[in-house]
Parts: structure tokens; C-alpha cells; sequence
């Protein structure tokens, strides 16, 4: 199993090089940490880190 990047932008956790969210190309393989996002409306966690769709999210990136 690969490790996943983190997107440097939205810190959203995907496989290849450019972010499936927000398009960026910029990914960062050194992360900490993550969150799994399942009710991003019903979610205060979501709404803190901002995250705008279901799924895998980092909590640091470096």
C-alpha cells in the first residue's frame, strides 16, 4: 500500500499528483494525522478544518 499525498491547499489525503478537490499540484507526502470526514453538513469538526466534501482530510502538513 502507497501512503497517500496530502494536498498542501485543502489538505485533502488522495493517491497521484494532483488534488481531486481543489486541482492543485501541490502534494505533500510528509502529513500527521487524519480525519475522516462522513457528514461534512452536520459536522463541527468539517466546519473547522474547512472541509467542503466527504473523505480522507490531513490534520498537519508540512
Amino acid at each position: 500500500m502507497s501512503k497517500k499525498n496530502a494536498c498542501k491547499k485543502c489538505k485533502y489525503l488522495y493517491d497521484g499528483h494532483e488534488c481531486p478537490l481543489c486541482k492543485s499540484a501541490q502534494p505533500v507526502p510528509n502529513w500527521k494525522g487524519r480525519v475522516f470526514v462522513v457528514d461534512q453538513k452536520n459536522s463541527g469538526i468539517a466546519k473547522k478544518i474547512g472541509a467542503e466534501q466527504e473523505g480522507e482530510y490531513a490534520i498537519k502538513v508540512s
